[in-house]
C-alpha cells in the first residue's frame, strides 16, 4: 500500500565492519543512526569463527526485526555487514531483505547494495538466458551472477571484472570468509564513508554520523571507482575503473543524509544553512518569523532566519511517535493522517506573516496540508520557501522518483504550484545557488553535483531506461513516460 503522503525516499543504509569482537553489536548501532536512510527492512550478517556466513533479517524497523538480545547475542564473529532498506511498491517481501546471502560449493558470499543499476533489466535477461537462477527481484543480486561467470581465478579480480559490467549508482559492502570488500561507482552517487576503532577494527558506512555513534575515527570517503579491500592486514586501495567523474546525490545534502554527516568533507547541516542563506538572498521575503518544516528543513531555516534577521520558531512539531499513514478513503482521514505528524503551534504563529521553509515539493500534498494547518492556527500569511530547485525530473540511480507524473514542478507553473498549494507567495533556490551553497568546488560538472532531478542533465546513459523514456534536454521538454518492467524493482 503506498504512503499517504509521498515523500522522497533513500532506497538504503549499509554498514560493515572488520576485526571486532563485537561485530554484530556494532553492526546494530551502526544501522540505527542509518534508520532514516530505510525503514522498511533490516538485516545483519556476521561472519563466525569458522568463516561461515549467519544472518537474521527481517521486514521493519531495526528495532522490530532485532527485538530481542537474544537475537543478536547468537550473531558471533568478528565480521559482519548490515543493511537498513526502503522498498518500493510490490517488492517488500523476505527475499529482498539485505544483506542477501550466497552459499557455493567452496565458500559463502554475503552482499549489501545501496543504490540502482541503470543496466539491470537487460543484465538479468542475459544472464537467466545463460542458466542463472535468480532468488530475489532486487537488481542487488545481479553482480553476484556476474562475479560466478568471470574467468579469473582471484575473487578480487572477478570482482572487479564484473563491477566494470554493472551501470548506474552503487555503493556495495561484500563479505567473505576473507575480507570484506566496499566499491563505490564511477560517479560517487551515493556516499561511502570508512572509518577505524579504538581497537583497530575496520568501519565503512554510508554516512559518516554512523562512524560517530560507534566511536569510529573517520579515515577516508571512498572514491568514484574505487574497489576497498580489508582484511587482517588492514585496507588496500584499489581502482576497478579510472573513468570517473564525481556526481554525488545532491539530494543527500538536501534532504537525505543526517545533518551531522559530513559528504565529501562538506557538512550536511553547514549546507543547508548555507541554502537557507542563500535561499533569503534570492527572493523578496515578507515575513515576522522563519517556521522550518521539522526535521530535514530545520537547518535551511536557520539560514533563511540568519539572513532575514527575524526569528528562527517552532511554529510546527513532530510527533516522534507516529507511525507510517496509508491511504484512507476519505479526505477528512487523509488530513487526519498528516496532523498525526505534524501539528502547528498556534501561539507562535497566530497573527503572524509566516516563512514557511521545506526542503523540496514532490506531489505539493505534504505542503497543501501544512499551509492550511498554519492558516487554521492563526497564520496572518504564508510565504512557502523550498530550499532546493523545483524537482523536476525522475531520478535513476537510487531514489524512488521514476515518473515525471509523481512531480509537481514537471507539471504546473510555479504560480499554478502556489495556487494549488494555497500559500501566499512561493519561492525556490536557485540551481546556482544551490551548487553554491554545498560547496564541493569540485573540477567536474556542477562542482562535482549530480542535479538531474532539476535540470534533466544525466551524468550517464540511462541503458536500460533509454527504450522507454525520452529524457529531456530542456525544461520545456520534461514530459516522460514510464513503462519499465516491473520484474526488476530498484529497492535497495
Amino acid at each position: 500500500m503506498a504512503n499517504e503522503v509521498k515523500s522522497l525516499n533513500e532506497e538504503c543504509g549499509i554498514f560493515g565492519v572488520w576485526g571486532d569482537t563485537q561485530a554484530a553489536q556494532r553492526t546494530y548501532f551502526g544501522l540505527h543512526s542509518l534508520q532514516h536512510r530505510g525503514q522498511e527492512g533490516a538485516g545483519i550478517v556476521v561472519r563466525n569463527d569458522d568463516g561461515k556466513l549467519v544472518s537474521h533479517k527481517g521486514i521493519g524497523l531495526l528495532a522490530d526485526v532485532f527485538n530481542q538480545q537474544s537475537t543478536i547475542d547468537e550473531l558471533v564473529g568478528t565480521a559482519g555487514i548490515g543493511h537498513v532498506r526502503y522498498g518500493t511498491a510490490g517488492s517488500n517481501g523476505i527475499e529482498n531483505i539485505q544483506p542477501l546471502n550466497f552459499h557455493y560449493t567452496d565458500y559463502d558470499i554475503s552482499l549489501a547494495h545501496n543504490g540502482n543499476l541503470t543496466n539491470a533489466v537487460s543484465l538479468r535477461l542475459e544472464l537467466e538466458q545463460a542458466g542463472a537462477i535468480f532468488q530475489s527481484s532486487s537488481d542487488t543480486e545481479v553482480l553476484m551472477h556476474l562475479i560466478q561467470r568471470q574467468p579469473q581465478a582471484k575473487f578480487e579480480d572477478r570482482l572487479s571484472a564484473s563491477l566494470r559490467q554493472i551501470k548506474g549508482g552503487f555503493a556495495y559492502l561484500i563479505l567473505t570468509d576473507h575480507a570484506l570488500y566496499a566499491a563505490l561507482d564511477p560517479n560517487g552517487f551515493r556516499p561511502l564513508a570508512i572509518g577505524q576503532l579504538e581497537n583497530g577494527a575496520w568501519i565503512v558506512a554510508s554516512e559518516t554520523c554512523a562512524l560517530d555513534v560507534v566511536g569510529a575515527k573517520f579515515i577516508r570517503d571512498v572514491q568514484p571507482g574505487e574497489l576497498i579491500v580489508i582484511d587482517d592486514d588492514g585496507y588496500r586501495i584499489s581502482q576497478y575503473t579510472t573513468d570517473t567523474q564525481l556526481a554525488v546525490c545532491a539530494m543527500e545534502y538536501i534532504y537525505f543524509a543526517r545533518p551531522d554527516s559530513d559528504i565529501y568533507g562538506v557538512n550536511v547541516h553547514l549546507a543547508r544553512q548555507r541554502m537557507g542563506r542563500q535561499l533569503a538572498q534570492e527572493n523578496k521575503i515578507d515575513a515576522d518569523i522563519v517556521v522550518g518544516v521539522p526535521n530535514s528543513s530545520l537547518s535551511a531555516a536557520s539560514g533563511v532566519a540568519s539572513q532575514l534577521g527575524i526569528p528562527d520558531e517552532m511554529g510546527l512539531l513532530k510527533n516522534q511517535y507516529s507511525t507510517r499513514t496509508f491511504i484512507q478513503p476519505t479526505q477528512a482521514l487523509r488530513e487526519q493522517g498528516v496532523k498525526m505528524k505534524l501539528s502547528a503551534v498556534r501561539a507562535v504563529v497566530e497573527g503572524k506573516k509566516v516563512a514557511l521553509v521545506d526542503d523540496s515539493i514532490v506531489r505539493g500534498t505534504t505542503s497543501t496540508y501544512i499551509v492550511k494547518m498554519l492558516r487554521d492556527a492563526g497564520a496572518k500569511s504564508v510565504h512557502l520557501l523550498i530550499a532546493s530547485p523545483p524537482l523536476k525530473y525522475p531520478c535513476f540511480y537510487g531514489i524512488d522518483i521514476e515518473h515525471t507524473r509523481e512531480l509537481m514542478a514537471a507539471n504546473y507553473t510555479i504560480e499554478e504550484m502556489r495556487e494549488q498549494i494555497g500559500a501566499d507567495a512561493l519561492s525556490f533556490l536557485s540551481l546556482d545557488g544551490l551548487i553554491k551553497s554545498i560547496g564541493l568546488n569540485q573540477a567536474a560538472p556542477n562542482d562535482g553535483l549530480c542535479v538531474s532531478y532539476f535540470d534533466g542533465e544525466y551524468p550517464t546513459p540511462l541503458y536500460d531506461y533509454e527504450a522507454t523514456f525520452e529524457y529531456p534536454k530542456t525544461a520545456d521538454q520534461h514530459e516522460l513516460t514510464a513503462t519499465l518492467s516491473q520484474e526488476v524493482n530498484t529497492n535497495v
